[in-house]
């Protein structure tokens, strides 16, 4: 297939152009490289990917990977309405996989406005690029943070989200229903992706397993929120990347035009227990600073992923002393 792989250069969007290019697909990807982050790791990230740094830095500039014929990238805003929609008429995409967005609850309290920005006008621009040329399938990134303060474990796309508790997590909430609207309107499927915690080789520097292996690397202290009393649904990365493509390849219904998924690891770990499987993979035992909840923040997260391992055969099987020593390793090798 033709697929346009937004947030190329973001970590999640990384490793999908990676397999998507693998299994023979031609991929054509975008990114803003915003300053979130460190935009260096994500120029690393497009480098791995066989593209040239120096051309990558040029606004709108097509460029053509060394490593694949069939990968391409321009770096794009999703908010540049008029580069969006000249992109999706030059090219006559077949499915378009949306992983760009403004990431981070904490961040959306500081900095509200870019989450409106990307997250709903610029999916916005996604849905009118969808329905104006005749995109069949979009499959975009939501997040397990819609769920905000649900006591129900664990988490069905059934449950009731509408009491989100961050703005990134209400900007989620929208896309899904913006999603619904345009594919009930103009006939072409949706599929929304609820990200359950994230982590692997050419992570995220803002996730609490990336900073907690740098601290720890530095010999400085972590910071440790709620007294470490929280559990998260950690994923790891291939595993997420298998669900995605597979969601991407098999179009299980062409009736269904609105569907939601979890995508997680089907069960939960201790915050606790994750910085000590931390300590473990670099032999030295973290000092730590507690630090009470933080705003936005929910205390636990737990994802019910029977439905996509019906519809796709997903199955999550990393564990997380494997998952977190290959996160490690990669640390280790890119600080040198």
């Amino acid at each position: 297939m033709k697929i346009l792989v937004t947030g190329a250069a973001g970590f999640i969007g990384f490793h999908t152009c990676l397999k998507l290019v693998n299994q023979g697909h031609e991929v054509y990807g975008i990114d803003n490289i915003n300053d979130y982050y460190a935009p260096k790791l994500k120029f690393d990230r497009l480098v791995e990917l066989g593209f040239n740094k120096s051309e990558t830095k040029i606004f709108k500039n097509e460029v053509l990977s060394k490593k694949f014929n069939s990968l391409r990238f321009s770096r794009i805003d999703l908010v540049d309405y008029m580069s969006i929609n000249e992109l999706f008429k030059k090219n006559r995409f077949e499915l378009v996989c949306n992983l760009a967005a403004q990431a981070g609850v904490r961040y959306s309290i500081e900095n509200p406005k870019a989450y409106i920005d990307c997250n709903i006008s610029g999916f916005l621009n996604i849905l009118e690029g969808c329905k104006n040329y005749k995109v069949k399938h979009l499959v975009y990134a939501s997040s397990s943070s819609v769920y905000g303060e649900n006591k129900k474990i664990p988490f069905e796309t059934s449950d009731n989200v509408d009491h989100p508790i961050s703005l990134y997590a209400a900007t989620k909430k929208s896309n899904e229903l913006m999603a619904h609207t345009y594919g009930h309107l103009y006939g072409f499927k949706t599929t929304g992706l609820r990200f359950f915690s994230v982590y692997g080789p050419w992570g995220r520097p803002d996730m609490a397993y990336y900073l907690f292996t740098e601290a720890i690397f530095n010999n400085q202290p972590i910071k440790v929120f709620n007294n470490g009393e929280m559990e998260r649904d950690f994923t790891y990365i291939d595993d997420i990347i298998n669900g995605v493509v597979r969601v991407i390849e098999k179009n299980i219904s062409s009736r269904e035009h609105y569907k939601i998924y979890n995508i997680g690891n089907n069960k939960t770990v201790s915050l606790k227990d994750f910085i000590s499987t931390i300590e473990k993979a670099m032999g030295k035992e973290a000092t730590k600073e507690m630090y009470p909840m933080q705003l936005g923040d929910v205390p636990r997260t737990y994802a019910d992923v029977d439905e996509l391992i019906k519809d796709y055969k997903y199955s999550p099987n990393t564990e997380l002393e494997s998952g977190i020593e290959s996160f490690t390793n990669w640390y280790l090798n890119y600080k040198k």
